[in-house]
C-alpha cells in the first residue's frame, strides 16, 4: 500500500502536455482571443491528434480545451470593462464571442452578474480614468 502511494504524484501528472506544448496552446490561444479558435488547429500546432490533445490539455490545466479559451475571453472582457470605454458590444467582438448576448450570457454564467452590473460594481470600488 505504501508502495503505491510513493508513485500516486507520479501517476495523476502523467497524459498532460509537455511544457512546451503547453505553451505552445496558451500562447496561440492568448493571441487569437478575438478570433475563432478552432481545437484541431492548436492540436496540430502541438503535433497531436485533437482527441489526445483535448484529453492532454484538461489534464494539464484542468479545463478542456473550449472551457480554458472561454475562462480567457472572459478574463480578457474585465480587463476591456475597467480599462476602456468600449460598449459592451465592442468588447464582445474583442473577445470573440459572436455576439453580446452570447458574451452577456456567459459573462453572467461565469461572475455571477451581468457585465454593466459588474462594471458599475468596479467603478465604485475603484475609481479610475477610462481611456477610450
Amino acid at each position: 500500500m505504501a508502495r503505491l502511494e510513493q508513485y500516486a504524484p507520479r501517476l495523476s501528472a502523467t497524459g498532460g502536455l509537455c511544457p512546451r506544448r503547453e505553451r505552445i496552446a496558451k500562447q496561440l490561444i492568448q493571441a487569437n482571443l478575438g478570433e475563432s479558435l478552432a481545437i484541431a488547429d492548436l492540436a496540430q500546432a502541438c503535433a497531436l491528434s485533437r482527441s489526445h490533445f483535448s484529453r492532454a490539455f484538461k489534464c494539464s490545466t484542468g479545463l478542456s480545451p473550449q472551457e480554458w479559451i472561454r475562462q480567457q475571453r472572459i478574463e480578457r472582457a474585465k480587463e476591456l470593462i475597467t480599462s476602456s470605454a468600449l460598449s459592451l458590444t465592442q468588447i464582445s467582438l474583442e473577445c470573440g464571442f459572436c455576439d453580446q448576448a452570447h458574451f452577456c450570457h456567459m459573462f453572467t454564467r461565469s461572475e455571477g452578474v451581468n457585465p454593466m452590473t459588474w462594471r458599475n460594481h468596479q467603478l465604485r470600488e475603484k475609481p479610475q480614468v477610462i481611456a477610450a
